[in-house]
């Protein structure tokens, strides 16, 4: 994977699967460069070969080896440009795969260009339906309702037999749907082989809760 990511997306991928601050880790990179040997949470970071524009670091997480590459002194002069690499597709990659190591994925861990999400959410706001023709040479009702867990509200676009079951209040079950941006604005979409239903009997902030903290 290190020939095919830039070292930037690279330590962002790092700072996510080991859940460590980007913050932390480039700093820590900078006190290495500097001293040698740093620390960043539970990984280690040791400066191995330096040159005057180059060095070859090797990160390491207790006995294991996490990753040895060699990152050039520009790198380090910048103001963290593992940030820059947020919303990188690897980075969107990791972010799902951690979230469903953990058994569920929050707004606050949806970005730009994700696929294949699956997320509960509680009903904040159902707009009057509009109705559209479309490119297909047909009409259908369409609205943006809101969406809201305890990290972020968004909006889901829902088409047609999908607006039917819900109300506002409910929680849902949204499975395989994708990120998208429409006139500059984030929401979720449900494609042809996802699915959204309502879900009882689970634990989930009430409505009252999330509005209140909005």
């Amino acid at each position: 994977m290190r020939n095919k990511a830039p070292v930037g997306e690279y330590l962002a991928f790092l700072s996510i699967k080991y859940e460590v601050d980007p913050d932390s880790l480039f700093y820590a990179l900078i006190s290495a460069w500097e001293n040698q040997e740093s620390a960043c949470e539970k990984l280690s970071v040791k400066c191995r070969k330096k040159t005057r524009d180059a060095a070859v670091f090797l990160i390491t997480n207790g006995p294991r080896v996490v990753a040895q590459f060699p990152i050039p002194k520009s790198f380090l002069e910048q103001t963290n440009p593992i940030k820059m690499f947020k919303n990188t597709p690897l980075l969107g990659r990791s972010l799902i795969k951690r979230a469903r190591r953990a058994n569920h994925l929050q707004i606050r861990d949806l970005e730009a260009g994700m696929k294949q999400i699956d997320l509960k959410a509680r009903v904040v706001k159902i707009p009057k339906s509009t109705l559209v023709f479309t490119r297909f040479g047909n009409y259908a009702t369409v609205t943006n309702i809101l969406i809201a867990d305890e990290t972020g509200v968004i909006k889901l676009c829902l088409w047609n037999e999908q607006i039917t079951p819900i109300s506002e209040g409910d929680i849902i079950q949204i499975k395989n749907a994708r990120m998208s941006t429409f006139r500059g604005e984030r929401q979720l979409r449900i494609g042809k082989n996802g699915k959204l239903s309502v879900i009882e009997g689970v634990e989930f902030p009430s409505l009252e809760k999330i509005k209140a903290a909005r």
